[in-house]
């Protein structure tokens, strides 16, 4: 029942029968003064918490998308590591952890050959020219991808708040319609997973409200249906 009603009813209920029993029986006002006063406290707080209640469910969704936002962006950038270095994308979170923990991605060094003038000539000239000689060079995954050792790339498969319900994570190939072969990857976390353990309804409504026009039911990077360039559903 709506607080509002609940309210409405509560006092036509109790306050009609209680003017009549005062007028009655003044000796026991202060009783019906007692009674009502502890009604208004309640009424009060549940008035109160009816308010509060979306702009709490708010708060605490802004903070559960942000960090499962933040950590399918951290999954794409390992995702177009490793395809640069392999020519395609992986649907395994052991594969993806193993490549930052333990591969290398090649990084390029230049060394001049000869006097190079930055103002006259591009580097692309330069290269053509030999004036630069391109020497490849390696650095571990987790040094390239992020200046952060304490980095918990062991949780990176896990949708933040949800009790480690993991990402669902794909990978596939879609030949367009030029007959170009081109590779994808998604990794996506459901609403019901990312909003575990938070009002239900409002978790429904939230839902509802997400996918009535045809959008997913949660957050999700890539696609394994169509090119989307590795965009987010949120960057929409």
């Amino acid at each position: 029942m709506n607080t509002y009603v609940f309210i409405l009813i509560a006092i036509i209920v109790l306050g009609i029968p209680s003017i009549i029993l005062v007028y009655r029986f003044p000796k026991i006002r202060f009783v019906f003064q007692l009674i009502f006063a502890v009604l208004i406290v309640l009424f009060g707080y549940l008035l109160y918490r009816n308010i509060n209640r979306p702009i709490k469910f708010e708060k605490e969704l802004e903070i559960r998308r942000t960090a499962a936002i933040q950590r399918l962006k951290d999954v794409r950038t390992i995702q177009v590591s490793f395809k640069d270095k392999y020519g395609k994308y992986t649907g395994s979170f052991d594969t993806l952890i193993n490549f930052v923990k333990n591969d290398s991605i090649e990084i390029s060094k230049f060394i001049e050959t000869g006097p190079w003038n930055q103002d006259e000539m591009t580097k692309e000239e330069a290269l053509k020219k030999g004036i630069l000689k391109k020497i490849p060079a390696y650095i571990m995954a987790s040094d390239s991808l992020w200046n952060n050792p304490t980095y918990p790339i062991e949780r990176i498969r896990y949708i933040p708040f949800s009790g480690d319900v993991e990402f669902t994570i794909g990978s596939g190939e879609l030949e367009t319609a030029s007959k170009v072969k081109v590779q994808l990857f998604e990794c996506y976390a459901k609403y019901s997973d990312l909003l575990k353990g938070m009002d239900k309804q409002l978790v429904v409504n939230y839902i509802d409200e997400r996918t009535k026009y045809g959008g997913f039911e949660g957050l999700k990077v890539g696609s394994l249906e169509e090119a989307t360039n590795n965009a987010g559903n949120w960057e929409k």
